[in-house]
């Protein structure tokens, strides 16, 4: 899957107003899913999941190493990693609450569950501001 996708834009400067083609990134929601628990959606670009959804597992404690890790299935049509581990790792919703985590660079909306999210109005415009 392309990390990019081009698009027709117009352009205005103080010098004018230019049609002309612009790159845009592609953002790919990613479901990993440890040990048949759903455990967090990532908004991502769309390369490179096998290594991110290990490398988040590590950072947040959930596996300690790659010799833990039995077994990784990429599925990038339907957004979803599943990886299992040595030993039945298995957490209660207190501590793992299906997060979803947005690439807003610290101004997209968070929620702390995949259901705080449903409900929200999707945006219907053609009217980009870059």
């Amino acid at each position: 899957m392309d990390n990019i996708e081009r698009f027709s834009i117009l352009r205005v400067t103080e010098e004018g107003k230019k049609d002309t083609e612009d790159i845009i990134t592609k953002e790919f929601p990613l479901t990993i899913i440890l040990n048949n628990q759903e455990l967090v959606t990532l908004l991502c670009s769309p390369t490179n999941l096998k290594y991110l959804a290990v490398g988040f597992l590590f950072s947040e404690g959930l596996v300690k190493g790659k010799d833990e890790i039995k077994k990784i299935i990429v599925d990038d049509r339907r957004g979803v990693v599943r990886v299992e581990t040595e030993g039945d790792k298995r957490f209660t919703n207190e501590l793992v609450a299906k997060w979803l985590i947005t690439s807003g660079c610290g101004k997209g909306a968070s929620f702390y569950r995949m259901a705080d999210a449903q409900g929200q109005a999707k945006i219907q415009s053609q009217i980009g501001i870059s």
